[in-house]
This record gives C-alpha cells, sequence and structure tokens, in this order.
C-alpha cells in the first residue's frame, strides 16, 4: 500500500502493529473524528470545504492531542490534489524549495493542486514562513499549518491574513471516554482482542487526567493495558497467563485461557497516567464540603490548613475562576474594615488568574490565600447589613426622612 504521504509502499500490518495506540486508533474519516464539533459538525464552514474538496490555506491552533495531524490525514485520504507533508521541526530551506518547485511545475503541466501541510510550523522562523507566500498568495499550493502556540503571535501576519485560521478546542471528558471505548472495541486497530473489564471510576479518571488530549489518554489505557496480568473470573491474584504446559497441569482445556481478564481499575489508572485519583465532584458534595473547609480555614487563620485544601481543589481540577470568586468574597465578608487592602489584592488576584491561566494561576491565588489567612477580621460591614435586612423584613418600611430627601426640587413652604 502507498504512504499517506506519498512515500515508499509500506507494509501496514507491520505499521499497525509497531505503532501506539492513539496512531493505530487515529479516524480515517470525518465521521470518525471526535470533537471540534464547532468546527466540523455537519455544515459547518471546514467540514464544507472538506468535503468538497475546496480547502482553502488554513491554519489549525489548539493543544497537544486535539486532533491537527489527524485532520490532515483525513484531508489526504479524501483530496484529489497531491499532499505533500514537511515538519517545522526537521525540514530545511532547501526542501521547502523543492516542495514549491515541484508544487508549480504540477499546477503547470498537468493542473493538479498540491495541499501542503506543515505540522509544528510555529518553528518555522520568519524567513522560512517568507518563503511560503508567492505560492499561498498564486494559489499554486495550498497551505494546512498546525501549531499548538497562538498564530497570530507565532506564524507571519502576512500568512495568516491568506489563511483560515481554525481553533480546536481540549476534548472534554466524555468524549476522550467515546475514544476508550472505541479503542477497546476495536479488534483490528484497538485493543479488542484483549479481555479488558474497565471500572468507570478508572475510565473517568483517564479521561479527566489527560486534560483533553487523546493522544495522552489513549496510550496511557494502552500501557495499562498490556502491563495488567490477566487474572481468571473467581480467582483471586491469579497473576499472568501460564505456559501451555502449565494450563495443561491445570487441566485448563482451553489453550487460549480465554477466561483469563485484564481487570483494568482505579489502581491502574493511576499508575498508568502517574497521577492519584482525588475523591472531587465538582457538582457534589466534596465541592461544597472542600470550599467550605478552605473559607473556613481562612476564616480561622489557619494558613497550613487553607493551603491543603486549595492544594486538593487545584489538584483535583477544580475551576480556579470559581476559588478566586470565593476570595473576593471572603475579603469583603470575613476581612472587610480590619484591612481595607484585602479586596483590592483580592480583585487583583482575580485578574491576574483570568490573564495567565493555569497551571500558572495558582501561584496569586496561594498569594491571595495566605494573605486572607494572616489578616485581621471583621465582618462589622456583613453584620451590620443583615441586622438591617432583618429589620426591613420585620418591621413597615420607613419612610424617607425630610432632612434626608432629595431637594433638586424647590419645597413649598405652604405645604
Amino acid at each position: 500500500m502507498h504512504d499517506l504521504f506519498g512515500g515508499e509502499d509500506v507494509d501496514v500490518e507491520t505499521v499497525d502493529r509497531n505503532a501506539p495506540l492513539a496512531t493505530r486508533m487515529r479516524p480515517r474519516t470525518l465521521d470518525e473524528f471526535v470533537g471540534q464539533g464547532h468546527i466540523l459538525a455537519p455544515g459547518k464552514l471546514l467540514r464544507r470545504a472538506i468535503e468538497a474538496d475546496r480547502l482553502p490555506s488554513v491554519i489549525l491552533s489548539g493543544p497537544p492531542g486535539t486532533g491537527k495531524t489527524t485532520l490532515a490525514h483525513i484531508i489526504a485520504d479524501m483530496t484529489h490534489a497531491k499532499f505533500e507533508r514537511l515538519s517545522g521541526v526537521e525540514s530545511n530551506v532547501a526542501e521547502m524549495r523543492r516542495t514549491l518547485a515541484a508544487a508549480t511545475n504540477r499546477i503547470r503541466t498537468s493542473g493538479k493542486k498540491t495541499i501542503l501541510f506543515i505540522d509544528e510550523i510555529h518553528h518555522f522562523n520568519k524567513a522560512q514562513q517568507d518563503i511560503l507566500l508567492p505560492d499561498v498568495e498564486s494559489g499554486n499550493l495550498r497551505l494546512i499549518g498546525a501549531t499548538t502556540y497562538n498564530p497570530f503571535f507565532y506564524v507571519n501576519s502576512a500568512l495568516v491574513s491568506r489563511s483560515q485560521v481554525f481553533q480546536l478546542n481540549p476534548l472534554t471528558v466524555k468524549e476522550l471516554e467515546a475514544l476508550i471505548d472505541r479503542a477497546l472495541a476495536d479488534k483490528e486497530r484497538g485493543l479488542g482482542n484483549h479481555k479488558v473489564k474497565m471500572d468507570a471510576d478508572a475510565k473517568t479518571h483517564l479521561a479527566k487526567l489527560s486534560d483533553g488530549d487523546a493522544r495522552k489518554c489513549l496510550n496511557a489505557l494502552e500501557i495499562g493495558v498490556l502491563t495488567t496480568p490477566p487474572t481468571v473470573a473467581g480467582t483471586v491474584g491469579a497473576g499472568p497467563k501460564k505456559s501451555e504446559k502449565q494450563r495443561g497441569q491445570a487441566g485448563i482445556a482451553d489453550p487460549g485461557y480465554s477466561d483469563a481478564v485484564i481487570h483494568f481499575t482505579l489502581a491502574v489508572a493511576e499508575e498508568s497516567i502517574q497521577q492519584k485519583a482525588v475523591v472531587y465532584d465538582r457538582a457534589g458534595d466534596a465541592h461544597y464540603d472542600t470550599i467550605s473547609a478552605f473559607i473556613k480555614s481562612m476564616r480561622g487563620s489557619d494558613e497550613k490548613g487553607a493551603m491543603y485544601w486549595l492544594a486538593k481543589m487545584l489538584h483535583a481540577g477544580e475551576d480556579f475562576r470559581f476559588i478566586a470568586r470565593r476570595i473576593v468574597i471572603f475579603a469583603s465578608e470575613d476581612v472587610g474594615l480590619a484591612d481595607p487592602e484585602a479586596l483590592p489584592l483580592a480583585i487583583a488576584t482575580q485578574q491576574a488568574v483570568e490573564f495567565v491561566g493555569m497551571p500558572e494561576a495558582k501561584i496569586p491565588l496561594a498569594h491571595a490565600t495566605a494573605y486572607m489567612c494572616r489578616a485581621k477580621k471583621s465582618r462589622e460591614a456583613y453584620d451590620a447589613l443583615n441586622d438591617a435586612t432583618e429589620t426591613i423584613e420585620a418591621e413597615h418600611t420607613k419612610r424617607v426622612p425630610e432632612n434626608l430627601k432629595n431637594k433638586h426640587f424647590p419645597v413649598n413652604p405652604e405645604r
């Protein structure tokens, strides 16, 4: 079979057998593609352009494992144009010039267009990117650039202006869980030939800790499956598969040892992705209990305790914006008049975490948490407001006294 990007013929079975699971399970069609519905759902611009083979020059931007290279593979299978591939890490100017010259000659002699895929295009310097401009401008080739960086900062503005920029988002937990299910069921390319019993909490842990990266998720799944000894149902600690001689001595007739099952537990998932699971449900009791412990620790000036609960929330994937909002509320409700600088610092923290994002957002959060723990506390303003509210609710509403009314109209002395 001919190689996807125009190289020598390759042995598909050898490639499939030796490639990582994430590579073997790479979607082959748009219908198999998981995620990115905002640009690839039926009727969306990018999908229409790919299906009609009318793809303009595009730049695909997004985190690792979101499908940028996969889209290039799908386009390579669907297009009638010549598909060429370069790497921003490996390719040099001479190779670029040869590819561009071939594209120009191809369209002049046969009218066949060229699609040039450049992976990690941000690694090309300005001069290398400028080489592409004349051919992209003239239409000799259509460019697909893939980058994990913001293209408006790392790709020449002239190249960006001649291309459609599409942002790919991290995959959701449900989307990653769907990929896990597909890999476990696929006998041709996935792990379907292994009898795997995967616990629901193990699957969710892999999906959550992969941070939207399909490659990371599938590779962690593969190492977990391939390194976990199978066990026989009804036995404890059955251990690895027995040899043919051992099976005969044990009276196991099935030479394939078909009763053996790989039990993929939460412990296996933690080992596979090298991160401990934290009991924390962002919509359940753990969410409210933990934020309550965090606030009460700050209220009691327990800095060590507050830092522990902050670390737990961040480790479990709690929304850092939620934590920042709670600190802003605490600064006014609990610190209040005792330290008027607390509220400006909390607001600055909220702005800082929005600006820098995770993982660095944890630093200003820790800063603000320590400040709130050390600050003097006063609930006078908060308690005074509550007292006034209770009075309004319990008594008739008082009229505004004459001396407090708005005097912008003249007062009639006869009234």
